[in-house]
């Protein structure tokens, strides 16, 4: 095995080389050498990651310029940034010093060694790892569709241990999305910086965070609300320059989950974006890698009301079931009604006439639109009055503007105070319970300075979290299989 390490330039030929981290996996114990068996921290790492399947893992080209030096494994740097991630290290610098310190780690990491007759081990694990600032280097050079086949890969293990208790393994999902505080002085409350939350000032910390806001508050009415709040004396500031909420430099993740009932919740998507993306932007790339992770649509949905639109109902109503998601009353149209045909019926109550159709263009997801006028004035005046004297009646009457899809519809006519849209809708807290954990993990403020390391840091947060998830899974049906061989002994 030809060796390569970064400081020094060393090139050695090891007399052996090492089986991978999924074949050490499968292999006994007992076949395992005795320096592996005796670390507990490698015994942890192998039992926790040695079940992907690190054998097609999509490694970098071996695009050899020197014949005697093969590239470094992305497969042994995303194991070890795994590691950072369980063990909460706060740099690439405490990452490598953790490996030296536990040296029979680095060899199951599959790291290229020096050999050196000073260490029991049989080689020098300082001089076998790549600097700190490589490591910091590839976790923005590693493609992301490496670490999704990772993530690929953990919900196929999942759905394997999981298929005699769940066989509606991802039926009913939940998604949502997490802020991500990007490492920059504008964030920093205590920094001084002249224009804070400036969209076009782009902070030199990180060229690739977004300004976006977390939350707003300027939409709450009665006492919280902005409308409660005295007119200002002195210093006016215009409504439009009103700065009212949490604004960020970031990113945004989206995540989707799903419960298994008495096993937990596992992760079936993830994506990361600038900050400055809107939420329901992440549903259509989200929604296709969980098709593509399941085989199928899942049938429920249980969604925030910043997905309140018209595909997330027709996505779900296509697959047989329907989105829970809460009613979000633009323009104060409030309910609306639908005649047998599906046409909408004016606030009368009489069917309305479909005037022409047009093509929205500048939406997220380009569309068809209806539009729609007063039944009494279109296409020929009838000479009868507005039964209520509706106010736009001297202005031709009322009209409305409909997406052409079902969905649109939909969102109007699912009863959401029935007891199925109610038990779909508790699913949320499967994905806030995921976030909890990432949280937990360092995802909300990773010191990492550019969207790619980012992007690769999230996808990694969740590949662990399913790891462990696989983990308790297995050992709970170990112990229960152990728990019936007992009981057909006696």
């Amino acid at each position: 095995m030809l060796t390569f390490s970064l400081p020094n330039r060393l090139h050695r030929r090891l007399p052996a080389q090492r089986p991978s981290l999924f074949e050490l996996a499968q292999m006994d114990e007992a076949s395992l050498p005795r320096l592996v068996r005796e670390s507990q921290v490698a015994m942890n790492y192998l039992r926790l990651f040695g079940p992907l399947d690190w054998r097609s893992f999509p490694d970098r080209p071996d695009r050899r310029f020197y014949p005697d030096c093969p590239p470094l494994s992305y497969a042994s740097f995303a194991a070890a940034y795994l590691v950072k991630l369980d063990q909460h290290l706060s740099s690439m610098a405490d990452l490598r010093q953790y490996l030296v310190h536990h040296p029979v780690l680095t060899w199951i990491l599959g790291f290229p060694l020096v050999n050196s007759p000073a260490f029991p081990w049989g080689f020098d694990a300082e001089a076998s790892l790549a600097n700190h600032r490589h490591f910091s280097r590839l976790l923005h050079t590693i493609p992301n569709v490496s670490l999704q086949f990772l993530l690929d890969d953990t919900v196929r293990l999942l759905r394997e241990a999981l298929q005699d208790h769940a066989p509606d393994f991802g039926d009913c999902i939940a998604l949502d999305t997490k802020h991500i505080v990007a490492w920059v002085k504008e964030n920093n409350p205590k920094a001084y910086v002249k224009v804070r939350y400036d969209k076009t000032k782009q902070p030199k910390g990180d060229p690739d965070c977004r300004l976006g806001c977390k939350r707003k508050t300027n939409q709450v009415k009665g006492k919280e609300g902005v409308e409660s709040l005295p007119t200002p004396t002195t210093h006016p500031v215009p409504a439009k320059r009103l700065a009212v909420g949490e604004y960020y430099w970031g990113y945004g993740s989206g995540v989707v989950t799903t419960k298994v009932p008495g096993w937990g919740e596992v992760v079936l998507a993830e994506m990361t974006q600038p900050f400055d993306r809107s939420d329901v932007s992440y549903f259509a790339p989200l929604m296709a890698q969980v098709e593509r992770r399941l085989g199928r649509r899942p049938r429920f949905g249980a969604l925030d009301a910043a997905f309140d639109a018209f595909y997330t109902y027709e996505y779900f109503d296509d697959a047989g079931g329907f989105a829970a998601v809460p009613f979000v009353d633009r323009g104060g149209r409030g309910k609306r009604a639908f005649d047998e045909d599906g046409t909408p019926l004016c606030t009368a109550g009489l069917p309305m006439t479909l005037r022409y159709t047009f093509r929205s263009r500048k939406a997220l997801i380009p569309h068809e639109q209806n539009r729609y006028a007063c039944p009494l004035l279109h296409p020929e005046p009838t000479g009868e009055p507005c039964p209520i004297e509706h106010k736009n009646w001297a202005k031709n009457g009322c009209t409305t503007t409909m997406a052409a899809s079902k969905g649109a519809r939909l969102r109007y006519q699912i009863d959401r105070e029935s007891e199925p849209y109610k038990q779909v809708y508790k699913q949320r807290t499967a994905v806030e319970r995921i976030n909890s954990q990432a949280v937990d993990l360092g995802i909300e403020r990773p010191k990492l300075r550019n969207g790619l390391s980012i992007t690769n840091h999230n996808s990694l947060t969740y590949v662990l979290i399913n790891l462990h998830a696989l983990k308790r899974i297995r050992q709970r049906l170990a112990k229960r299989s152990l728990n019936g061989t007992a009981q057909e002994r006696a």
